[in-house]
């Protein structure tokens, strides 16, 4: 009901204007839908900004997109033409992620995308995790801040489901089908914080910015650092 309400508006006001801030509205109003109830704090993430990310859940992309307005790095397969389609309404930054002598070519892509007029969100985990410890952040595609210009700014984002934070995780529950459902049939509304951290100091590495970022958003979000990977600890 809401993509045939807004799916039309948006492709009208996208040929008159040749661009549109309906996608941002759509993943606002569906993340609302949701259930989500989304504080933002910190400073506003302005163009030119790769956003590093913990992945939680799908929840995620509806909140950073509706809060933030950012496109996305994503694996090049979403599985339904549709998904696909609204994708790439929003500008999404697609990855083949097993293709590892394509990582230079793919780092290049996202630090293109940071030249647009939108920040670019990147989950360095690969997939959603638990919500009780962050997994590994792979550093290959954050060699996208090389390549880019010298005023784009690398900011970690913590994005907090507070206490249901193991209960939002999407981690080894198959088919995926069944989370959705669960999420959606949960009682009550879902209290979401969207913490927009401190810049990071893009002289560093690729891996030193990883660590960086893991370090923050696990600071932020009250998980114990270990020099191991997983990040583990209670809230």
């Amino acid at each position: 009901m809401l993509f045939a309400v807004l799916g039309p508006v948006h492709i009208m006001t996208k040929l008159l204007l040749r661009r549109s801030h309906w996608p941002r509205r759509f993943l606002a109003i569906a993340a609302w839908i949701c259930g989500a109830r989304v504080q933002v704090r910190g400073r506003r993430a302005g163009w030119h900004t790769l956003l590093v990310c913990n992945h939680t859940s799908w929840l995620d992309i509806l909140i950073m997109g509706g809060t933030t307005g950012c496109a996305f790095v994503s694996k090049d397969e979403l599985g339904h033409p549709l998904i696909h389609w609204l994708a790439d309404q929003n500008g999404t930054v697609y990855v083949r992620r097993s293709h590892r002598k394509g990582a230079k070519d793919q780092a290049i892509a996202i630090a293109e995308a940071l030249e647009r007029h939108k920040p670019v969100a990147l989950f360095p985990e690969g997939t959603t995790g638990p919500g009780t410890h962050l997994l590994a952040f792979r550093s290959t595609l954050l060699e996208a801040a090389n390549f880019a210009a010298k005023d784009v700014t690398v900011r970690p984002v913590a994005i907090d489901y507070g206490d249901s934070m193991a209960e939002v995780g999407w981690f080894g529950e198959e088919p995926g089908k069944d989370n959705v459902l669960r999420l959606l049939g949960r009682r009550g509304t879902l209290a979401v914080t969207v913490n927009l951290l401190s810049s990071l100091d893009r002289a560093g590495d690729r891996k030193q910015l990883a660590h960086e970022a893991r370090e923050a958003i696990a600071q932020r979000l009250g998980l114990t650092s270990h020099h191991h990977s997983p990040i583990g600890g209670d809230k």
